[in-house]
């Protein structure tokens, strides 16, 4: 995602992308962090759904169903 992000960003897109933690969090933080990841969305024009391999979980196919009823452009990475 990080990459992701720095190609965006030096091809002049703003990037408003999710919040990462390199620690284990609490179920309080992951509610809080599930509600803001949605408001983004809000904000963004289109969504792009950074999925290696073709993997997505749980919480993504949330955003990707929240951005797709707000009727966000999705796009991915790599092939679903």
């Amino acid at each position: 995602m990080r990459m992701a992000n720095r190609d965006l960003t030096f091809a002049g897109v703003i990037v408003v992308a999710p919040g990462e933690a390199d620690e284990l969090i609490t179920n309080e933080q992951k509610t809080a962090l599930d509600a803001l990841h949605l408001r983004k969305i809000d904000l963004a024009d289109r969504v792009l759904v950074v999925n290696p391999g073709g993997y997505v979980g749980e919480s993504t196919s949330r955003e990707i169903a929240y951005a797709h009823a707000t009727g966000k452009s999705i796009s991915f990475t790599d092939p679903v």
